[in-house]
């Protein structure tokens, strides 16, 4: 919901540190580094007592993962394969993190499985609206779709990033969480998907009329 209007305050806290960078250092190096901090964040989140060095790991995983994609454009070396592979450390993560934070609090709390599941599903069901729809806009140079993967939705990375965190911070109301995160997603789903049938339906209707 906030990532647009967040990307210029981001880009002015990040991009003065990205050039002070050693040149040593790469940018798909700062994306390794980012995935096994998110691995590391979500080991010890299943570690009852070390929840405090899992946010650590958490909070740097978030940090480099802004420093990498600044890096990349401070020295106009941004690729596709680099782009790629930190997305798919993003996913990782993302999908890693509630269920370990679930696991190392399964001795204290009643856990609802189900609600976990529902916020699992609910990453993949919105993760496929994009990329569909995004995969469709590209192949066919429809500027009406590429607006639907640039309308904020309600859970973005910024809110995503934040209720992670607030997993970390309080991970005995992991249900709590998981249902609002949940509840989130999939309303921000909806919304792409009502706007995305008509463009898409006109869009079949052309190519009939061709």
């Amino acid at each position: 919901m906030f990532d647009i209007s967040l990307r210029g305050w981001k880009d002015g806290v990040v991009a003065p540190i990205s050039r002070r960078v050693p040149r040593s250092l790469t940018p798909g190096q700062i994306t390794f580094t980012a995935f096994v901090c998110g691995l590391l964040s979500c080991f010890l989140a299943t570690r009852p007592g070390y929840e405090n060095v899992a946010l650590a790991f958490w909070v740097l995983n978030r940090f480099l993962d802004c420093l990498d994609g600044s890096l990349a454009r401070s020295r106009s070396c941004t690729t596709q394969l680099g782009g790629f592979l930190d997305l798919l450390s993003d996913f990782i993560i993302y999908s890693l993190l509630p269920i370990s934070v679930a696991r190392g609090q399964s001795e204290f709390v009643l856990i609802d499985w189900t609600a976990l599941a529902l916020l699992e599903a609910s990453f993949h069901v919105n993760n496929f609206v994009l990329f569909y729809v995004a995969a469709v806009a590209a192949d066919k140079n429809d500027g009406e779709l590429t607006s639907v993967t640039m309308k904020p939705a309600l859970i973005e990375g910024f809110e995503s990033g934040l209720l992670f965190t607030m997993m970390l911070i309080w991970p005995a109301r992991i249900n709590v969480w998981s249902r609002i995160m949940a509840a989130g997603v999939a309303f921000g789903t909806a919304q792409r998907v009502w706007i995305s049938v008509p463009i898409l339906k006109r869009f079949d209707a052309r190519k009939k009329a061709k």
